[in-house]
């Protein structure tokens, strides 16, 4: 090995040992980010998740419908959680806002489109920089989950959800898809492929529901919890 080659190599295993430095240090902000969220949370009380689109803006029925099943949920006593960012979550937010209830927003730190909505409680908005933690705020101290129609965050958000009650690794809660326009395609994908080729069961489809109303959606969270515990799901 010549000098180059060798003057390589120690640069290389420099940079290696940092990376691996920095990921061990990595592991106390991913602990902050867990502690102050689970120390947050577990004082809110029951509230119910309202996931969908942030691009959805405030002329959409989509919307409106958010807004209405937030004050909604708060008339039944919930509180509203959502991702805190604009669109849907910003509708749900307000809502719960409007109605006199809690308004609670998990914002993740994004370089677009996400930044925490002005519905949010100011002693109830957290910022996250790692999305799984941010689920696992949602699947551990949500009641129920309604999805409005959004795109990856919100299809990654509810496929979190139905893997845990599917697999047992939660408590079951309600779930929520909201407008069958939107999800039945997907709903068909599940029954004539993922069914089809025995990757599901039938009794899967009894993890979710799929409306157009929104007292039909407070409805399934609401007779629910007249069966079940309010408790963290965990």
């Amino acid at each position: 090995m010549d000098s180059s080659e060798m003057l390589k190599k120690i640069i290389d295993d420099r940079k290696w040992n940092y990376i691996k430095a920095n990921d061990s240090w990595s592991v106390f902000k991913i602990m902050s980010e867990f502690v102050n969220g689970y120390e947050t949370l577990s004082r809110i009380g029951p509230c119910v998740a309202i996931f969908g689109s942030a691009r959805i803006r405030e002329d959409s029925p989509y919307y409106q419908k958010a807004v209405e099943t937030g004050a909604k949920l708060v008339e039944r006593g919930f509180g509203i959680v959502t991702g805190g960012g604009p669109g849907i979550m910003e509708a749900g937010n307000k809502g719960a806002h409007e109605a006199g209830g809690k308004s609670v927003g998990l914002n993740i730190l994004l370089p677009h489109e996400q930044h925490s909505n002005p519905y949010i409680d100011q002693d109830k908005c957290l910022n996250f920089d790692y999305f799984y933690i941010r689920k696992t705020m949602f699947t551990r101290y949500a009641q129920g989950f309604i999805a409005f129609p959004g795109g990856f965050g919100t299809l990654d958000e509810l496929s979190e959800a139905l893997t845990l009650m599917q697999t047992d690794k939660i408590a079951d809660f309600p779930i929520v898809m909201f407008g069958s326009e939107f999800w039945n395609p997907l709903v068909d994908w599940f029954k004539h492929t993922l069914l089809k080729e025995k990757m599901i069961s039938e009794e899967d489809f009894e993890i979710f529901h799929v409306v157009d109303d929104v007292d039909k959606a407070v409805e399934i969270i609401d007779e629910f919890y007249k069966r079940s515990e309010l408790k963290p799901n965990f």
